[in-house]
């Protein structure tokens, strides 16, 4: 982690109109993101947390209000230039995995670089190191249905990566998963954080947050709080502890 701003938002105000209601989600949020930080984003239902995510990951414009993303005002881009910083600069992870489901493991993490203006060398190469890097070496042909939860969330893990982006976005990324699964997702992120990435992680789990450097608690679209993390939980010392689930299946007998 270093001292440099890869995210600063400045009174980020968002309002939604449902019908003749309207719903403000974010009431003037400030936030700054180091390069290299693994953060997570913590509140009740309506508290905000999803539009944050998606005005992070240009999916979603705020009403007012300055967002810089490596120092650029990503508030002055066009809907192309959004859709560069989609493809290129952020990498996301859902917590229903948004696999397509007619698309093979190789086809869905190749996916991005498709729709990428920065061609990719050895492409198929690096589909493949990215599939063995997440320990699915020999999925490559199944599709997701044909796939564990677990196995899911690994092939979009390797999708989010393909196009070595400087930021991912995890949307409750664990919670469709048991929880052994789920530090083994959260593992792969600490790996990810120390070489070099950042992370954004929404959960509900105090638990999963507690693996991270620093949470930060939303509540009626305002950042009430934040908390440094002093000595982050290692989540492969966790998945020690844990009975594989053949086991707690047999001793259930």
């Amino acid at each position: 982690m270093t001292d440099k701003n890869i995210i600063k938002i400045e009174n980020i105000k968002k309002t939604y109109k449902i019908g003749e209601i309207k719903v403000t989600a974010l009431r003037g949020v400030d936030l700054i993101i180091n390069e290299g930080e693994f953060v997570a984003v913590m509140g009740p239902s309506g508290s905000g947390k999803s539009t944050l995510m998606n005005i992070l990951g240009c999916l979603d414009v705020p009403d007012s209000g300055k967002y810089y993303m490596e120092n650029i005002d990503v508030s002055k881009l066009n809907d192309n230039q959004l859709a560069n910083i989609r493809n290129n600069k952020v990498g996301f992870v859902f917590q229903t995995f948004n696999l397509l489901p007619r698309l093979n493991a190789f086809q869905n993490v190749e996916l991005p670089t498709i729709y990428s203006k920065v061609k990719v060398k050895n492409k198929n190469q690096k589909v493949l190191e990215y599939i063995e890097a997440m320990g699915l070496k020999g999925k490559e042909k199944n599709k997701p249905n044909e796939l564990s939860g677990g196995e899911r969330q690994r092939v979009a893990i390797a999708r989010a990566l393909i196009n070595n982006p400087a930021i991912i976005l995890a949307d409750e990324p664990t919670g469709n998963l048991d929880s052994r699964t789920g530090e083994e997702i959260i593992a792969i992120f600490q790996k990810l954080n120390k070489q070099g990435k950042t992370i954004i992680l929404v959960t509900h789990e105090l638990d999963i947050a507690h693996h991270t450097q620093k949470i930060i608690y939303l509540r009626d679209g305002l950042i009430i709080k934040e908390e440094k993390i002093q000595n982050p939980t290692d989540a492969n010392e966790m998945i020690l502890k844990m009975p594989k689930l053949e086991d707690r299946i047999n001793n259930s007998k």
